[in-house]
């Protein structure tokens, strides 16, 4: 059997007794777009920094191609890449220097931390930005450095929290093209996003979260075969929970 790309088991998570995930769980295969979606506060962004170690949960369990987030933490870091919604990088750091310092963080050598910075800096079309600082960067050029940061050590599984947020229309096709193409390469994608068409159009099973549970989870086949959108079934699950019946 092939042990999967990620495992949540009964995941509990609270803020001062005040519940944000309740016993959720779910499975996530090798090779996978998976779209993890639900309005803000449902649950995601607790959710995330649980699988990587950014935050602590009460119960449950999260195993990251079988290893334990908690009892075998660095093993299960190394096979994560993270690209969070808010710019959590030096904002002074030049583009090389930020790739460059999380190569180190992953024990990455000097002449691979390079190596791999060329790479990723000509894929997502950095290189007259290299020696920006980052807050000399558009919104849209920050997002690519972001994606690119998320890559540095290579992992196996991609974690996007809103990684379009922000970016003109054109920019998100190119990007859309980018992620398709490391999915098809074997990146096991886990992708959030408020833009329903881009969940609709990039993943192939779908989960959407409200009020820190599970209230769906289909194939994204299983849910536009009766000609409805992906946006039609967001806004039956999530709303029918919300508004009070009359």
């Amino acid at each position: 059997m092939i042990t999967p790309a990620l495992e949540i088991h009964h995941l509990v998570k609270s803020y001062n007794d005040l519940p944000a995930v309740k016993d959720i769980s779910f499975t996530i295969p090798r090779g996978e777009f998976f779209g993890f979606l639900g309005p803000n506060g449902a649950g995601k962004t607790s959710t995330i920094n649980a699988i990587v170690g950014i935050g602590n949960f009460q119960k449950g369990s999260i195993h990251v191609f079988g290893h334990d987030v908690v009892a075998d933490y660095r093993e299960a870091r190394r096979h994560v890449g993270l690209s969070p919604q808010e710019f959590n990088v030096d904002a002074f750091a030049t583009v090389r220097d930020i790739l460059d310092f999380v190569g180190g963080y992953f024990g990455m050598r000097k002449q691979e931390r390079r190596e791999r910075s060329d790479t990723l800096i000509e894929l997502f079309g950095l290189q007259v930005h290299e020696k920006k600082q980052f807050r000399m960067l558009s919104g849209g050029f920050k997002r690519r450095v972001m994606l690119a940061r998320a890559l540095m050590h290579d992992p196996e599984l991609l974690i996007l929290d809103e990684p379009t947020a922000g970016v003109d229309v054109e920019l998100r096709h190119e990007l859309w093209r980018m992620l398709e193409k490391l999915n098809s390469e074997g990146k096991t994608i886990l992708l959030t996003t408020h833009y329903l068409e881009e969940a609709q159009k990039l993943c192939t099973r779908i989960g959407i979260i409200f009020n820190g549970e599970i209230v769906a989870l289909e194939n994204k086949d299983a849910l536009v075969k009766d000609g409805k959108t992906i946006e039609d079934h967001y806004l039956r699950h999530t709303q029918k929970r919300s508004i009070p019946n009359d």
